[in-house]
């Protein structure tokens, strides 16, 4: 390890292993088990990153931006015919990121709060709208492919945040599956409504 990068990468991908040893329990990853875990010493960590959480940010951040890359469709795969409507295929595309989100709470939970506090272009939060815009294959302007995919992955983050409260504020218990599924599937029924007309 020479040079800066090099370094920096290392202690990545060491609080990245930990993340996923802890299930997402990140509380119980401290900097001296960091250290010990990338082979640098301690103030290495707050040098290059600042501060332990703007290093788990960064390692969720990148974690999370892996799993959402995995739901886009190859792009060869774009005029294959799958028989779904963009209604149908928006449905799948969102309930799939939905249960992502909710199998590892903890983790994407930091990756949104990230998101919000500095929401750039290349953010996983863009990233997962792109991916809605995937599902949207018809004659539908961009201008408006974009609007939904934005205001869906809005919609979803906001909600998802509301936790163990998401039926006093939504009106569903997101906590259970077939809630979700609900959700998504409403959700998506309006946004869609009236899309294609001029």
């Amino acid at each position: 390890m020479t040079n800066s990068n090099d370094i920096k990468e290392t202690i990545i991908h060491a609080t990245t292993e930990l993340i996923e040893q802890s299930a997402g329990d990140i509380k119980t990853i401290t900097t001296r088990a960091i250290a010990e875990k990338s082979g640098v010493a301690l103030g290495l960590i707050n040098y290059h990153f600042g501060n332990k959480d703007n290093l788990i940010a960064l390692c969720v951040q990148r974690i999370i931006n892996q799993v959402l890359m995995q739901f886009a469709p190859d792009k060869t795969d774009y005029t294959k015919a799958d028989g779904l409507t963009d209604k149908k295929r928006l449905i799948s595309f969102a309930t799939q990121t939905f249960d992502f989100l909710y199998a590892n709470y903890s983790i994407v939970k930091i990756s949104i709060l990230s998101d919000f506090a500095d929401y750039l272009p290349k953010c996983n939060s863009v990233f997962t709208q792109m991916g809605f815009r995937f599902a949207l294959q018809g004659n539908i302007p961009e201008s408006k492919k974009q609007l939904i995919a934005f205001s869906l992955t809005s919609v979803m983050q906001t909600a998802f945040l509301a936790g163990e409260n998401s039926i006093a504020i939504t009106g569903y218990n997101l906590m259970e599956k077939a809630q979700r599924d609900r959700f998504i599937s409403d959700t998506v029924s309006m946004l869609m409504e009236g899309v294609y007309e001029q």
